[in-house]
């Protein structure tokens, strides 16, 4: 039967997985790049991140899903990793099947997957650093040591292999995890920029909005739950570490959750085995309450996969057009194409971040038209960026004096 079970889910999975990475291609080229995006590509930052998009900029040039498409291709290794790393961790292949489906849906994991961050190449390191544990049963000290140059994010990983290998009683991957851990912090550093002031409500919000908020309440219990009962595993450590340490430094700091939400999303598995236990030890007319909550939990889930692609409509209902979760990331790819519609590939801008994005589409900064969003007294022209017929961006054209 298990057999059977797996040729069912197997062609069922891939099905889904191929309609994940369409429906991605396809939120691709509704996006325009951001100002976080444009210093990368730039190579404004000088980090891994930057060389690696510039360097794919040069291969195949500023086009936002060809920009996009490795990200995409970690996202796609990533869930393909953690089928892989399930193979034995579940009694029942249905169990195996859900987690991947709800990892593949995760509403971090796919924002990930669309936005030039380091975020989705986190996620696909320790994901192949977990399954090359599991294959060879080693600590793979060459590839941590590799990790060191690829993001600051990853200190906090060791952080979580200095405990479980105190927890273990190994004392070469404590030795090598403190070290690494040290040599992380003093050529990175660790982000905690802003006043001090409390960011924890901040921090769950956002938490919330990577999982899908029912999901993120099931994270917490399953890891209390873990905390207490359940077996330590190297999963548990990464994620609970992660989340911990980001709860801690948000009493006092501003923290950048993309640091931690790759390690936190690794408690998937364990959260979908936990739940899958308590609901089979209780007599059949004993799991309503189990299968309500899982189908809300669920719903919830895909409605939140549905909103993060398909956003666009929101803009009908917001009263104030900016304050939609993807304005950062539209638009500018639709004022470089009324631009150069009109030859106006020379524009001062009024906003700096606007110049330096339209920059990758082709528009320099020049001296014959100024570009603005506040209505000046005397204008030439106006652009109108509309969303199913409302106006979402009204920017003023003046014709300079040269």
């Amino acid at each position: 039967p298990m057999k059977l079970s797996r040729s069912l889910l197997e062609p069922i999975l891939l099905i889904a997985l191929v309609v994940f990475i369409a429906i991605l291609l396809l939120s691709a080229t509704n996006l325009s790049f951001s100002y976080k995006e444009s210093l990368l590509i730039l190579n404004e930052h000088k980090t891994f991140l930057s060389y690696f998009s510039s360097f794919w900029v040069e291969l195949f040039g500023t086009n936002s899903i060809s920009v996009r498409i490795p990200f995409i291709l970690f996202y796609t290794l990533s869930v393909i990793l953690l089928y892989l790393l399930t193979a034995d961790y579940f009694t029942k292949e249905i169990d195996r099947f859900v987690t991947t489906l709800i990892f593949a849906m995760l509403p971090g994991l796919n924002s990930a997957a669309l936005i030039i961050n380091e975020s989705i190449i986190v996620t696909f390191c320790i994901l192949l650093y977990l399954y090359i544990y599991k294959v060879t049963k080693k600590q793979n000290l060459y590839l941590l040591a590799l990790f060191l140059f690829i993001d600051n994010s990853f200190a906090i990983f060791y952080l979580a292999l200095f405990f479980y290998a105190l927890y273990k009683k190994e004392n070469t991957l404590l030795l090598v995890s403190l070290i690494l851990f040290g040599l992380s912090m003093t050529i990175f550093g660790f982000d905690t920029g802003g006043k001090p002031k409390g960011h924890f409500v901040n921090t769950i919000a956002i938490y919330a909005s990577i999982f899908s908020p029912l999901l993120f309440l099931y994270f917490a219990y399953a890891m209390y739950k873990i905390s207490f009962k359940g077996t330590k595993s190297l999963y548990w450590f990464v994620s609970i570490v992660a989340f911990g340490f980001s709860l801690i430094l948000s009493f006092r700091q501003k923290i950048d959750i993309a640091d931690f939400a790759p390690f936190v999303i690794i408690a998937i598995p364990m959260m979908v085995k936990l739940f899958m236990h308590s609901y089979r030890v209780r007599l059949r007319q004993f799991r309503i309450y189990h299968k309500i909550g899982v189908n809300i939990v669920l719903i919830v889930l895909v409605l939140n996969f549905l909103i993060l692609h398909f956003n666009k409509p929101l803009y009908i209902v917001l009263s104030n057009p900016s304050k939609h979760f993807a304005y950062d990331y539209h638009f500018v790819d639709d004022i470089s194409k009324e631009l150069k519609k009109r030859n106006m590939n020379n524009v001062f801008c009024e906003d700096e971040k606007l110049q330096l994005r339209l920059k990758l589409y082709g528009i320099s900064k020049g001296s014959e038209y100024y570009i603005s969003t506040k209505k000046p007294k005397i204008y030439d022209d106006t652009i109108d960026i509309n969303v199913y017929d409302r106006n979402i961006l009204k920017l003023f054209v003046t014709k300079l004096n040269n």
